[in-house]
C-alpha cells in the first residue's frame, strides 16, 4: 500500500445529534478549519440503526472495554454496578452501553465530515478534547460546550452526550471513510494559506 503524503491524511468527524440540535455544527467546523485543516466532504444525514451498528465495533474486546470504563466510573463514585445495572460483568455492561450509543446516534440528524491535513487524526482529536466532557480541557469542543459525565449518563441509562465523534486511528479512519462516503463525495482543493502555513 502506497504511503500518503502527510498533508493528505484524512479523518472522519461526525457531529452528533446533541451538537446538531444545539446549533454547534458551524462552531465545530470553524475550530477545525482555523487549525489549518480542510473540510473535503460534509453532509447532514439521519443515520439508520443499521449504519450506526456497522460504525461501532462489535468485537468482544471493544464491548468489554466499554463495560470496563463504566465499572471504573462506578468504582470512582462509589456506585454498586449490580444495584444500578443488575450485573458487574464488563461485557454485559458494555452491551448495554453500546445499545445506548446506538439509540443516541439515531435520535436525530448528524453531520458527517471528512477532514484532511497534516496529522488530521491527532489534530482533530486534540481539538475535540477528552471523550468524557467532564474531563475535557477548556478550549476544546467538549470542554467548552458539554458538562456531561458517564456517572450521569449511566444513571439515566443513556450514552454520554459528547457532541462529536472523531476517528481514533488510521485504521478506524479508513474503515469509517469506506462506510460513510463514496469517492465523488470527497473533494480535493488547495486552501489559500497552504503555501505559507506548511
Amino acid at each position: 500500500m502506497a504511503k500518503i503524503h502527510p498533508k493528505e491524511e484524512k479523518t472522519v468527524v461526525i457531529v452528533k445529534p446533541d451538537a446538531v440540535k444545539r446549533g454547534l455544527t458551524g462552531e465545530i467546523v470553524n475550530r477545525i478549519e482555523r487549525r489549518g485543516l480542510k473540510v473535503v466532504a460534509l453532509t447532514m444525514i439521519k443515520a439508520t440503526r443499521e449504519e450506526m451498528d456497522i460504525h461501532y465495533p462489535k468485537s468482544k474486546e471493544w464491548i468489554a472495554r466499554l463495560g470496563q470504563k463504566t465499572l471504573g466510573t462506578y468504582e470512582k463514585y462509589g456506585i454498586d454496578p449490580r444495584e444500578a445495572l443488575g450485573t458487574s460483568d464488563a461485557f454485559e455492561i458494555g452491551t448495554m452501553v453500546r445499545e445506548w450509543i446506538l439509540e443516541y446516534m439515531t435520535s436525530g440528524p448528524v453531520v458527517k465530515i471528512v477532514i484532511e491535513g497534516i496529522h488530521a487524526i491527532d489534530m482533530v482529536r486534540k481539538i475535540c478534547g477528552n471523550t468524557l466532557p467532564n474531563l475535557a480541557d477548556m478550549g476544546t469542543i467538549r470542554g467548552d460546550y458539554s458538562v456531561d459525565s458517564p456517572a450521569l449518563a449511566n444513571a439515566d441509562k443513556r450514552a454520554v452526550r459528547n457532541l462529536v465523534h472523531a476517528s481514533e486511528s488510521p485504521e478506524e479512519s479508513a474503515n469509517e471513510l469506506a462506510h460513510w462516503f463514496v469517492g465523488n463525495e470527497i473533494h480535493s482543493y488547495k486552501r489559500a494559506e497552504e503555501d505559507v502555513m506548511f
